[in-house]
């Protein structure tokens, strides 16, 4: 099977190459990997690597003439975007996928696999934290994510349209959160940097600072590993079906209160944990739970990593980008964080030997 990865020079992308070579896929199987950087990265896995507009039609003449499988993990999306430029939502999440759905007719591919956000559904988590995989559409019109949620709507429409046409099988992935390790650890917020707010967290678990825990501590939350995501990815490359639409998650809430407590637990440093301080009077943090019922029964889909499993593999990928230099690629745009140079002494050491 050729298999072309769009989108895999982002962190998730770059994940799912390697979920790929580590389980063995590329060794019957042709990966080629496209993304908009520039990048060396994947010749550690010895996999071809195009560098690649999708917004530009012309572009597509550099990939292969006929290919088996595409995965769309490419996409513009509001914590990436610097200020606020809803076209290029409009270029990358709707001419982009058409370009790639053209792609995908010309080179007689036998299935697509895209992903979008869980933005269409989430207003329903409030009343139920619980969401499903057939919720209908509802989500704000007065927010700067809008077009952003209805560009990747459309995307998904457009897919279904090309598979109602021309027979191409579709895998659509709604995505909540997904929790990876990478050195890049800050995104944009209303179009403003900042630091993601559950490395902000661990960073202060580190260095034994105090912690408050806002609002309703008992709010649960889907948190969802990237290399569980990957492997559901991996299984709708070769399951015999025209198509699927599936949840990304674990279908298992983990309160506020245990989201903290962990990350004290697994990456605080012994004799300076951090104190826990409730603050009920702060706003509440987003609420849901993914239900992941037709990855179960379609995929045969089973989480591999709870909420603490997550935390220990995120904390030897923390070790394991330090130790290779960068993770043994890309080693002159190497930016390891403060912390991570100060504290790895003393947090990687003896945990790894018990925990990892």
């Amino acid at each position: 099977m050729k298999i072309i990865v769009f989108g895999a020079s982002g962190d998730t992308g770059t994940y799912f190459i390697k979920y790929l070579f580590e389980n063995g896929f590329t060794k019957k199987n042709e990966v080629i990997a496209v993304g908009t950087r520039k990048t060396t990265k994947f010749d550690l896995y010895k996999i071809e690597y195009l560098q690649l507009d999708i917004t530009q039609k012309n572009e597509f003449e550099k990939l292969p003439q006929s290919v088996d499988a595409v995965v769309d993990l490419a996409g513009m999306m509001p914590a990436r975007m610097k200020g606020y430029e809803p076209q290029r939502y409009i270029d990358v999440n709707i001419t982009g996928t058409l370009n790639i759905l053209d792609y995908c007719r010309s080179a007689n591919a036998d299935r697509i696999l895209f992903t979008q956000s869980f933005g269409d559904i989430k207003e329903y988590s409030e009343k139920n934290p619980f969401l499903t995989v057939n919720l209908p559409r509802r989500f704000a019109f007065n927010t700067d994510h809008t077009i952003y949620v209805m560009s990747k709507n459309f995307a998904v429409d457009m897919i279904k349209n090309y598979h109602e046409l021309y027979g191409i099988k579709n895998f659509i992935f709604r995505l909540p959160s997904i929790y990876l390790y990478s050195p890049i650890d800050t995104y944009y917020v209303d179009g403003e940097p900042r630091k993601i707010g559950y490395r902000l967290l661990i960073d202060r678990a580190i260095a034994g600072e105090p912690i408050e825990v806002w609002g309703d501590a008992s709010r649960v939350k889907d948190m969802v590993y990237v290399k569980d995501f990957c492997q559901m990815l991996c299984k709708a490359l070769f399951v015999d079906r025209d198509s699927g639409y599936y949840n990304v998650g674990t279908g298992v809430g983990t309160s506020l209160l245990d989201q903290i407590q962990g990350m004290i637990d697994v990456f605080g440093t012994p004799g300076k944990k951090s104190e826990i301080i409730m603050r009920p009077d702060k706003p509440n943090a987003p609420q849901y739970i993914m239900d992941i019922t037709p990855a179960v029964e379609e995929l045969e889909y089973k989480p591999q990593y709870d909420y603490l499993t997550m935390l220990k593999d995120m904390k030897y990928e923390m070790y394991n980008y330090i130790e290779n230099g960068g993770g043994g690629i890309n080693k002159t745009v190497m930016c390891l964080p403060v912390w991570l140079m100060d504290y790895r002494k003393i947090f990687f050491a003896e945990a790894l030997k018990n925990e990892i």
